[in-house]
């Protein structure tokens, strides 16, 4: 199957400079959710922001967390080759070499780096320098491919981009945006255990050790269950600090409640066997779940 795929392209000379493969390389679709969270920081945040700065510097987080997904794509396009989830990426579909993944993952790092630093200031540029090497050496390198863990500790990089923008906005840290932080971090994996339930063959041609290959389908569905469990007390923490009134804080609850009723279900149906429809459905709620939590403090704000 995923021969035919990659044999069924009709490659030019225009094709290997086209700068929309390039842009695929950045991961659309995961930056825009690193435009929204960041954003989300930015609006929270005590401090009016000029709307010019304001865009400058959440565009400076979207190209340095594109920047991290070319970089993630130049290492791991022998991974990507084999999978039907991203064998038409721009690597494996030969319209982009991983010499240019490469040149050009590393420009925009550099590039959106030091432009935040003097747009907006050196904290949020080291925030998002930090974020691109966790998520390019200690994820993607070190982590992948070597534990089922690498999906909770490398969450740490995608839970960044609110707080990012939380310091662009006050050039300072607090708790405040830690409680971003925390909700993506916990969010991050029973959304990603779902996808790896019923894409584990998947994984498994690509030996990429995620839990249900190394640890069996019925842990997985337990850590999917007490991962869901835990963003309750993470949903609560902002209420707890007087970040958020109560706008948040039942809305939250029923959105998380619901979550932790489908992860259940989940868990709960035959041993060492999963409903891969739930498992899909999970992983589309999360996602829905995810949207709605930072909807919720923007409302919560204007409210």
């Amino acid at each position: 199957m995923i021969k035919s795929k990659l044999k069924n392209r009709n490659l030019s000379q225009e094709d290997v400079f086209n700068f929309s493969e390039l842009f695929k390389l950045m991961k659309p679709r995961v930056m825009s959710l690193v435009i929204f969270t960041c954003a989300v920081g930015l609006l929270m945040a005590p401090n009016i922001v000029p709307t010019k700065e304001a865009i400058i510097g959440i565009i400076l987080v979207s190209i340095g967390a594109g920047a991290a997904g070319a970089l993630n794509m130049w290492y791991e396009s022998d991974l990507d080759a084999l999978m039907t989830r991203t064998c038409l990426r721009p690597i494996p579909t030969g319209k982009v070499n991983r010499n240019q993944a490469l040149v050009f993952g590393i420009t925009l790092s550099i590039f959106s780096v030091i432009a935040l630093d003097f747009f907006a200031n050196r904290i949020s540029a080291g925030l998002l320098l930090f974020t691109i090497l966790f998520y390019v050496l200690v994820y993607t390198i070190w982590l992948k491919r070597k534990t089922p863990q690498n999906i909770v500790i490398g969450g740490a990089a995608g839970a960044l981009p609110p707080v990012i923008g939380w310091t662009i906005a006050t050039n300072s840290l607090s708790l405040e945006p830690i409680t971003f932080f925390l909700i993506i971090f916990f969010w991050t994996p029973s959304h990603f255990w779902a996808l790896s339930l019923y894409k584990s063959d998947d994984y498994k041609k690509a030996k990429i050790p995620m839990l249900p290959l190394t640890n069996g389908v019925e842990s997985t569905k337990l850590n999917i269950f007490i991962y869901s469990l835990i963003m309750l007390p993470v949903i609560v923490l902002p209420y707890s600090i007087g970040f958020v009134s109560l706008v948040f804080l039942i809305p939250s609850l029923i959105l998380t409640l619901y979550y932790n009723y489908l992860c259940f279900e989940l868990y709960n149906f035959k041993k060492d066997k999963f409903n891969a429809k739930k498992a899909k459905t999970i992983f589309g709620y999360s996602i829905l779940y995810l949207f709605m939590i930072f909807v919720l403090f923007l409302i919560d704000k204007i409210l």
